[in-house]
């Protein structure tokens, strides 16, 4: 039994290890916001989503479009996913209840609890199955179809009876029936369960009918060792059947836990579009394409970690970044820059692994790695500057970067003067663009920008915060040349009043 709820032909791999740069973009884009969020109190969903979230970037478009099915499917029948998640926690959690079923290695004992966890899962399955047919035709995507379609075809009713009657003939509550041959020094070998006596005649017929001659003996009630051999008899006759038990459960657990791993996602999907759309903001499922310069354009895009830390709605951002593979950012001070930054962030992980994206309408290519470069508050116990500090961690991001990757950068080597902070900004853009490496980079480094723009490159854009004549931000970017100043004296003079600044 497979779950393909997350590939179109094999399990989603929860074990692969994450990025090494995780801490980072979980720190500057505020993942943590937007994951908690996922989890709704679920630690098992919070770190299903979080793996999904950043092992994103080995999808492809196939994989994509099998999870927004699968998602679409979801949204359209919540009821049903967070059923079939529930059911998958009942299973698993049931089976460590079990835990002291399995009071030793010895086969009676691994038989006992196999029998008592099997029984559990058949009651779980008859549930699923309950589910399965009533959602026959309801279900459009191949993921869920195809799950439902299995619970159908393979748990029948006649074939879950089945399962039932032997379990419960495996708990031998008439005594264990067994055959054995003599071997070398007359020791018993070749133990083997046989069925026992149908039991299914009357009474009568076994009271009176001619039975097939047979030999008993007795144990007296404190003959240690002659129990002890009969136990030890018992054992090798049922190990085989045991074993074959104890593999069943294994592998039906197996279905479970894979079952629960690759839902619990998509009931993180739920929990966050519920979220949303409680604040009044729009999800979309994105058109997606190839990494290299393709669409980028969007209508709406916000930061949905913001949204979801200030508790209601916030400004969107509509714009055209199609061919692009620079866009710098600059304007007015507390003007929306670095919450837009995290929307393009964001708005990349949710798209590559298969979720909707908190916008209006979204389109975007792939790409196959997502770094930031974000400015530190200074450090005390640094045994080195700020700048020296920053060239370090893009040192680390140079050893690992590759062509069709995208980095943000957010107020990065400001911490030097102008021009030097200017020409080391340029420089490493430049590298970057040349390597086919889409750029996002908020900036204040006024000689950067306008010297980027004076170059005249066709794959730039180049984005103000918006500013009104009054001084009031409308947190929405709009095309512009980059200014020389970013405001600070608004802010200043609403903090301490206008006659600070004469």
């Amino acid at each position: 039994m497979k779950a393909y709820l997350m590939h179109p032909a094999k399990n989603f791999d929860a074990d692969q290890d994450l990025p090494g740069h995780e801490a980072t973009l979980r720190k500057d884009l505020e993942l943590d916001v937007l994951l908690k969020i996922m989890a709704d109190d679920d630690d098992f969903v919070l770190d299903i989503a979080r793996r999904v979230l950043l092992l994103c970037f080995t999808n492809d478009i196939e994989t994509i479009r099998y999870r927004h099915d699968v998602l679409w499917d979801s949204l359209k029948h919540p009821d049903v996913v967070r059923q079939m998640y529930t059911l998958t926690v009942e299973a698993i959690e049931g089976r460590k209840r079990c835990y002291w079923s399995f009071s030793s290695d010895q086969p009676s004992s691994i038989l006992h609890g196999s029998v008592e966890v099997l029984q559990l899962f058949v009651s779980v399955l008859q549930k699923m199955r309950v589910v399965a047919d009533a959602c026959i035709g309801q279900f459009g995507s191949r993921g869920l179809g195809n799950i439902f379609a299995m619970l159908r075809a393979e748990f029948s009713d006649d074939y879950l009876s089945g399962v039932q009657a032997h379990l419960k003939e495996l708990k031998f509550r008439h005594g264990v029936l067994l055959s054995a041959q003599l071997g070398s020094g007359n020791e018993g070998t070749h133990f083997m369960l046989r069925r026992p006596k149908d039991r299914s005649h009357g009474l009568l017929k076994r009271v009176f009918g001619s039975p097939s001659p047979s030999y008993t003996f007795r144990l007296h009630e404190r003959d240690m060792a002659g129990a002890q051999a009969v136990g030890q008899m018992r054992n090798r006759g049922i190990n085989r059947v045991a074993n074959a038990l104890a593999q069943s459960m294994d592998h039906i657990m197996a279905f479970f836990q894979m079952l629960r791993t690759e839902l619990a996602f998509y009931v993180g999907c739920l929990n966050l579009e519920s979220r949303l759309e409680a604040l009044g903001r729009p999800v979309t499922l994105p058109d997606v394409s190839d990494a290299g310069i393709g669409p980028r354009h969007f209508s709406d895009l916000y930061d949905p970690c913001l949204a979801l830390s200030l508790g209601r709605d916030i400004v969107g951002n509509t714009l055209n970044t199609d061919k692009k593979h620079a866009v710098i950012i600059t304007g007015a001070n507390q003007g929306g820059k670095s919450s837009f930054l995290r929307s393009v962030g964001i708005a990349q992980l949710m798209m590559q692994s298969g979720m909707f994206v908190a916008a209006g309408t979204y389109a975007g290519a792939l790409c196959n790695a997502l770094y930031t470069h974000y400015k530190r508050e200074e450090d005390a116990t640094m045994k080195h500057g700020k700048l020296d500090e920053e060239l370090g961690r893009l040192s680390d991001i140079a050893k690992e970067i590759a062509p069709d990757a995208m980095v943000l950068f957010n107020e990065s080597f400001a911490s030097t003067n102008e021009m030097e902070g200017a020409e080391i900004a340029r420089q490493i853009t430049t590298a970057l663009l040349d390597r086919r490496i889409v750029v996002y980079f908020v900036t204040h480094l006024y000689t950067f920008a306008h010297g980027l723009m004076e170059c005249g490159r066709e794959d730039a854009l180049f984005l103000r915060a918006e500013r009104l004549d009054d001084g009031t931000r409308t947190f929405r970017l709009v095309e512009g040349a980059p200014l020389e100043t970013s405001y600070g004296h608004d802010l200043y003079q609403e903090v301490f009043g206008k006659r600070a600044g004469t």
